[in-house]
């Protein structure tokens, strides 16, 4: 394994780096509220970091959201290109990719997904979608991230087929999550849908984009663990305490050491899932690593970098309770570790054993 980025993929992560660091500052983030930056989308899509994965990969996907996740830049690219441009590219017909693909890569329509992880489909917050013979969808999704700003969703059947929407044809209201995601509550009752793909697709299609997501939104949750601990060591190298910076303290050393080694593991192995997946090697249970590891790391480290803040980490107002708050959301998002432990498990002592490829 070599995940030394490539030319593009450095250029695409630099580009990005200094977009986030210009546009995401905690004045700009506070003022935008639960919505997107509007302004920063634009920045990202007039800078072709969308419509790059042709050239990038996933991998190089990966490094873009990190960088966004280490500002915690309020702009639905990972959303958009796991749900829309991966999707489509890897299962879309080729009427569909010619049809959808240009404005998805230009920014001008944002997709999102409907995605609840698996074993949640009866859960309260996630009644299941049901598909009439002639392509019309009914059923609720109690939230679906950045589906304020989505022209269009990838909403999975109770069969796992993956139809898409136009969101102009569902009925959307806005609900607050922990992070400001631009959420919304997805209603469809008969809303006409379109199969993404082949009618011989089945259920992999749901499958492959599902662990496209875990592998993309752990590069994201590495990013605000490390955007996390940069302010958390930042602090504590001035604050003083009986005339030592908190830094030069042990117990400090320590709780930032098992964060930073947290986030490595986070990052490893959301790099080896999406390195994997772009040399067309299987990655459905590195996928299941990663989304693992991102659960269950990025909840230790985002508490960490709060509680390495002192009293200051109980402000609202202060840009690490963003990272806590980013991090929470994403621990959660697409299965919390449990879940995913238990999927892992299953795909492991399968009769058959299934690799995503």
């Amino acid at each position: 394994m070599d995940f030394t980025p490539t030319e593009e993929q450095q250029a695409a992560r630099e580009l990005s780096a200094r977009i986030f660091a210009d546009l995401s500052t905690h004045e700009r983030l506070t003022a935008a509220g639960t919505g997107t930056d509007a302004e920063l989308w634009k920045a990202l899509c007039a800078a072709g970091l969308p419509g790059a994965l042709d050239d990038i990969g996933l991998l190089g996907l990966v490094l873009l959201l990190e960088e966004q996740g280490r500002t915690t830049a309020q702009v639905p690219l990972a959303a958009s290109c796991v749900y829309g441009v991966l999707a489509l590219s890897r299962h879309g017909t080729a009427e569909q990719r010619a049809r959808l693909l240009p404005s998805l890569r230009a920014g001008s329509a944002v997709a999102t997904g409907a995605f609840p992880p698996r074993g949640t489909e009866r859960a309260t917050v996630h009644a299941t979608v049901r598909a009439a013979g002639d392509g019309r969808l009914s059923g609720t999704v109690g939230w679906v991230p950045w589906l304020r700003d989505a022209t269009h969703v990838l909403v999975p059947d109770a069969e796992r087929v993956l139809w898409l929407v136009r969101a102009v044809d569902t009925r959307i209201t806005a609900v607050e999550t922990t992070a400001p995601w631009a959420a919304a509550r997805l209603t469809l009752d008969g809303t006409p849908a379109e199969r993404l793909g082949r009618e011989d697709s089945g259920g992999r299609a749901y499958e492959d984009v599902l662990a496209l997501a875990r592998i993309a939104f752990a590069g994201l949750q590495a990013g605000v663990c490390a955007g996390s601990l940069a302010r958390a060591v930042a602090y504590t190298s001035v604050r003083e305490q009986f005339g030592r910076p908190l830094a030069t303290k042990q117990a400090v050393q320590l709780r930032a050491a098992e964060a930073y080694m947290d986030t490595e593991a986070i990052r490893v192995t959301a790099y080896e899932a999406a390195w994997r997946y772009d040399e067309g090697l299987a990655y459905g249970e590195q996928a299941l690593i990663a989304g693992w590891w991102a659960s269950e790391a990025g909840k230790r480290v985002v508490h960490t970098g709060q509680h390495l803040h002192g009293g200051l980490g109980a402000d609202l107002d202060h840009p690490v309770h963003r990272h806590f708050l980013w991090g929470r959301q994403l621990d959660a998002y697409l299965g919390c570790g449990a879940q995913l432990l238990e999927e892992l498990g299953l795909l492991l002592a399968g009769p058959e054993k299934e690799a995503v490829r």
